[in-house]
Parts: C-alpha cells; sequence; structure tokens
C-alpha cells in the first residue's frame, strides 16, 4: 500500500511539474504588463536642456509560433513627467507603439531557442512644454523598420520551472515627421509652408535600441512575469536632436 502510494505521489508529481513546464513553454503566449522607471528627455526643438523624471508604459504582446515561423505583435502606450534641472520647468510626453515582428524559428536544443527576423514599428506621440509660449509642443510620427532578435531558456530551480526571455531591435531605415530648425507648426499646417517634413532615416540619424530581459514563474496555474526594459530612442534630423532613454522594471501575466 505504502508502494502504491509512493508511486501515486510520484506521478502526480511527475505530472504537475510537466504542466507547468508546459504552460511556460506553450508556443502562443501572451503578456499583458506594466513598466515603470526613470527617463531622461532632450528635445532640442522646444529646449536646449534634458529633463528627467518618470515613464509608466502599458504592455500588450502576444507571440505566435509554427514549426518554422513566429509572429510577434506589440502594443505599448506610454506616459512621462520629466523636469529640468532647475525644477522649474517640465515635459509631459506620451507615445503609442506597435510593432510587428516575424522571425525564423532555431531551436538549438531542448531547453534553448532563438528567433532571428525583422520587425515594422509605427510610433506615434507628442511632447510638451509647460515653460513654452510660442511652439510648446512638439508631435512625433514615425515608422521604421530593421533586425529584431528573441531568446527563450526554461531551466528548473528547486524542482520549479522557470523560463528567461530576451529580446533586441534596433531601427535600420525608415520615415519621421519633424519640423525643420526654427519652423514652427502654424507655418506647417496653416500656412503650408512645406519644409523637408517628411525625413527619409537610416541608422546614422536614428541610432536607436531597445532591450528587454524577463524572468516568468509560475504560481500555481497562472505565469507571472518580472523583468527589466531598456529604451534608447535617440534621432538627429533638420538639425534637432532628440532622445529619450528610459530604464524600467517590468511586472506582468502571460496567458
Amino acid at each position: 500500500m505504502k508502494t502504491l502510494l509512493a508511486i501515486l505521489l510520484a506521478a502526480l508529481t511527475f505530472t504537475s511539474a510537466t504542466a507547468q513546464t508546459d504552460s511556460i513553454r506553450k508556443k502562443n503566449r501572451s503578456l499583458v504588463g506594466i513598466a515603470a522607471g526613470a527617463s531622461n528627455i532632450l528635445d532640442t526643438y522646444l529646449s536646449p536642456e534634458d529633463y528627467k523624471g518618470f515613464e509608466i508604459r502599458l504592455m500588450f504582446a502576444t507571440l505566435r509560433k509554427n514549426k518554422k515561423w513566429s509572429h510577434l505583435f506589440q502594443n505599448e502606450l506610454s506616459v512621462s513627467y520629466d523636469k529640468n534641472r532647475r525644477k522649474d520647468g517640465s515635459e509631459i510626453g506620451g507615445m503609442y507603439r506597435f510593432r510587428y515582428g516575424l522571425f525564423r524559428n532555431i531551436p538549438i536544443c531542448q531547453n534553448f531557442d532563438i528567433r532571428v527576423g525583422g520587425q515594422a514599428a509605427l510610433n506615434l506621440g507628442f511632447l510638451y512644454n509647460t515653460r513654452n509660449q510660442n511652439n510648446p509642443a512638439q508631435g512625433r510620427l514615425g515608422l521604421h523598420v530593421g533586425p529584431m532578435a528573441q531568446a527563450d531558456y526554461t531551466f528548473r530551480l528547486f524542482n520549479r520551472p522557470f523560463a528567461l526571455h530576451y529580446e533586441a531591435s534596433a531601427p535600420l531605415v525608415g520615415l519621421m515627421f519633424s519640423p525643420n530648425y526654427g519652423q514652427s507648426y502654424y507655418e506647417i499646417f496653416s500656412r503650408g509652408n512645406y519644409d523637408h517634413n517628411c525625413v527619409p532615416t537610416t541608422i546614422a540619424s536614428t541610432p536607436s535600441f531597445r532591450q528587454m530581459l524577463t524572468l516568468d514563474f509560475n504560481i500555481r496555474r497562472s505565469t507571472f512575469t518580472i523583468g527589466y526594459l531598456g529604451d534608447y530612442d535617440q534621432y538627429k534630423v533638420n538639425n534637432l536632436k532628440y532622445h529619450n532613454y528610459t530604464h524600467s522594471v517590468i511586472l506582468g501575466y502571460r496567458y
């Protein structure tokens, strides 16, 4: 009887562990998360100073895998609030980002696989400077394509399943909207004075980089994630400089 109970207990433990591992490694998965952390913004159209503060970002992502290819759909909505060095001026920003990625699956071993491909990304947002009376705001609209890669590694620790996920991407070429140096939005939209406002971009004018590292773990039947997001967005076009560097902690739920 004791032997039978031991066998049943071992079988249940193995089944539970296998189910948990499968839930972490399932092919199609989605992430709902929030990222919060420090931001550093420079926009010389609005101010020659750096503004530092915080950013909160809502993240929605879905990865769909088949035997050879994977498709990634990412939606992000962020809000930032930053102040200058003297704390007498602030900038408020908002941004919506959509990315579509297409990858070739490259399995390395049973617990480790990578995906290599490319992405198309759309950015739409604004930045508002509370100190400016003329030209107080800057609009953002850009579309770019570039390489993207992902890697997954699953392992067990204390007899529990975990999964490490890393992804990185960078823009290669694209097209963006930007006023020219000294040009007002009134001139662009009310008077129709076009001055090279639709700007082709390359990696030389937009040397940006995005990376994310997360750890997935199970609590009962649910999978949660914690990690780091680093987004280093910058460009130099029409004699204007811009950067937005963010370092954030991610908390999320995978299903």
